[in-house]
């Protein structure tokens, strides 16, 4: 489970890779993480989270605060 999104909990899916005989076979399509730091204004701290890039968009959009409050309350530990 290491491949996991902490804000938005996406994981990898399964699919085919289809060649141009049209032969399928099984492949993995791995989400878009990236390790980023933040700086947590409100306790002085920095903290590490692995997102997807549609996470730091929605960090971007909302505030880092509203996320970190919405991940504690889902029992997250930040």
């Amino acid at each position: 489970m290491a491949r996991v999104c902490q804000v938005t909990g996406k994981t990898p899916i399964g699919g085919h890779k289809v060649s141009h005989s049209n032969i399928k076979t099984k492949r993995r399509f791995l989400p878009n993480l990236q390790t980023k730091k933040f700086f947590l204004a409100e306790e002085n701290k920095w903290i590490t989270l692995k997102l997807s890039t549609e996470a730091i968009r929605t960090i971007n959009k909302n505030g880092l605060m509203s996320v970190v409050k919405q991940l504690r309350a889902e029992g997250q530990h930040i």
